[in-house]
């Protein structure tokens, strides 16, 4: 009787959370368009552009090992408003950026406000995630179809976030892009905070931080996994196509800067809400309900030694044009959907098996682990974009993550439920 009295209030937590996190993806992915794009057309070099995100990926990580035991301290809730708090003073302290500042001087300051922003973000990421383990009901495949839903729906959210931050840089400029996400964020905070029910943990004293770090090989050998997984797609997403693309697009003027900044967050919307529509999905194609752990591990190993292969091709494709080809343009857009699809299917189960493998009692602190292994992969995939793609342009870069692919393919056929 008294658990049927809380799995009302603890459905409306789970809603409360997400639509939370949908509001935060938003901004993020946003932000992150009006940046990259913002800092190319000021002339800063591929490599340059990575540095910019480098600390917020670092942060990310440092968050994520850290932000496990602040929720299991004081609880998630706590976690979540604080992340959503931080990201408002990151988008407000980026909106103070000064065009006549020293290009060095512009690189450290939206870098430390790219950190903040990174703190918040895994901030909301662990708080949400590690919600399901919580507030899902048992049996028939319900916690894949949750941690699904979660993910896949964040995901295409963000991607409309890409699109609405390159729309934000065309027509109102820069400024006025972040201080008007700022205050959207800050209306939304305030509605979460008035009106989230009861049903997520609050926290418990005697939570220490040493137990952040898990003994379980499964769980340690699928945050590596997980690490390589996102490092093989940061590292064409976040620098080398989106300026192999604008090379392409855009012909310098600017009219046509704005038409390119246009098609680029088109493009890469299009990607990441295919991206989160596939890993919604992903429990239905992959006949979750009737699987035990054991076959959905197996189905991991299958579907990452795919990926591995698609960024190879594409690689090979990109050495034959021998530069900007209007065949290779269209190959790329086809082959990264794919890549997306695959790599989709790849992060739902990942996703499911973190939550699988913890203990209800660990779940924060292992999210918290295994998220600090998504943010090293991203740092690396972050770092090696620009560095590939100013050594050994779009090939390289498509190289470099069919490696990391591989390396996941290696040591995700290391798990043994």
């Amino acid at each position: 009787m008294q658990l049927a009295a809380k799995k009302p209030d603890g459905m409306a937590a789970y809603m409360a959370v997400t639509a939370a996190y949908w509001a935060f993806m938003l901004s993020d992915g946003a932000l992150r368009m009006l940046v990259l794009l913002h800092f190319h057309t000021l002339g800063f070099s591929p490599i340059q552009l990575a540095y910019l995100f480098l600390l917020y990926e670092f942060m990310g990580m440092v968050t994520n090992l850290s932000a496990g035991w602040i929720a299991a301290r004081f609880g998630l809730t706590s976690t979540l408003y604080a992340g959503l708090a931080l990201q408002i003073v990151a988008l407000v302290a980026l909106a103070q950026l000064d065009p006549g500042w020293a290009v060095a001087t512009s690189v450290i300051f939206v870098m430390a406000v790219q950190g903040l922003s990174g703190v918040a973000k895994d901030l909301a990421k662990m708080s949400s995630k590690s919600a399901v383990k919580v507030l899902a009901p048992e049996g028939d495949g319900a916690l894949f179809r949750w941690v699904a839903v979660l993910t896949g729906s964040k995901n295409a959210v963000k991607g409309l976030g890409f699109l609405l931050g390159a729309a934000l840089l065309g027509l109102l400029g820069f400024t006025a892009s972040v201080y008007a996400m700022a205050g959207v964020l800050a209306v939304i905070l305030l509605a979460v905070a008035l009106f989230m029910p009861s049903g997520l943990p609050r926290g418990k004293k005697g939570a220490k931080f040493r137990e952040v770090f898990s003994k379980d090989p499964n769980i340690n050998r699928l945050s590596a996994a997980r690490m390589f997984l996102f490092g093989a797609r940061d590292v064409w997403f976040v620098v080398g196509i989106p300026i192999y693309f604008y090379s392409v697009l855009s012909d310098g003027s600017e009219a046509g800067n704005r038409a390119a900044f246009f098609q680029i967050g088109t493009f890469m919307a299009l990607w990441i809400i295919g991206y989160g529509a596939v890993q919604a999905w992903a429990p239905k194609l992959l006949g979750a309900r009737d699987k035990p752990l054991g076959a959905i591990t197996r189905l991991a190993t299958l579907w990452v030694s795919a990926l591995t292969l698609i960024p190879f091709a594409l690689a090979g494709a990109a050495l034959l044009a021998g530069g900007p080809q209007g065949w290779l343009t269209a190959t790329l857009v086809a082959g990264l959907l794919l890549f997306g699809f695959v790599f989709a299917v790849n992060s739902s189960v990942h996703s499911y098996l973190i939550l699988a493998f913890t203990q209800a009692e660990r779940v924060t602190m292992d999210v918290g682990f295994y998220y600090m292994s998504n943010a090293a992969g991203r740092l690396l995939g972050t770092l090696l974009s620009g560095l590939s793609y100013q050594m050994g342009g779009l090939p390289l870069c498509l190289a470099t993550a069919g490696v990391m692919a591989g390396f996941s393919f290696l040591i995700i056929r290391r798990l043994r439920p």
